[in-house]
């Protein structure tokens, strides 16, 4: 199998046409109600490494699906929010997301840039890894 065009070109892709926050950026829009903060991560990080509090776990690949209120899987979670914030581990598939929800017309789509990761180094605050009920 050959690869014409790899991840770290999608994501740079995506990145061009999203915008990316920074942990700052993002920890000072969880202070606005209307802000849905979005984890994409997979259950097992969640379990292993907690989550920025008040996000909402959304698996990668249901988002498009909870986030449609056209959609059978949609969820009330997203009722009200006027802007998406996602992340995940290292801001690659919170960037690919963005631009996904990009594409189905949602325009306060932003995405964090070094994910997790940099969330643990700049801010630090997370909740501790347990079994979340809405995972």
């Amino acid at each position: 199998m050959k690869i014409e065009k790899g991840f770290r070109a999608l994501v740079a892709e995506a990145e061009a046409q999203v915008e990316s926050l920074t942990p700052e950026q993002v920890d000072q829009k969880l202070h606005q109600t209307t802000v849905r903060l979005v984890d994409l991560r997979d259950i097992r990080e969640l379990k292993r490494e907690g989550r920025i509090p008040n996000s909402l776990h959304v698996p990668r690949g249901m988002l498009e699906f909870w986030i449609d209120p056209d959609s059978p899987y949609y969820r009330k979670e997203f009722e009200g929010a006027e802007e998406i914030v996602l992340y995940c581990n290292k801001g690659w598939r919170s960037a690919l997301a963005a631009l996904s929800l990009k594409s189905m017309g949602i325009e306060k789509v932003s995405h964090m840039r070094g994910g997790m990761e940099q969330w643990q180094l700049d801010i630090g605050r997370i909740e501790p890894p347990l079994v979340h009920k809405d995972s």
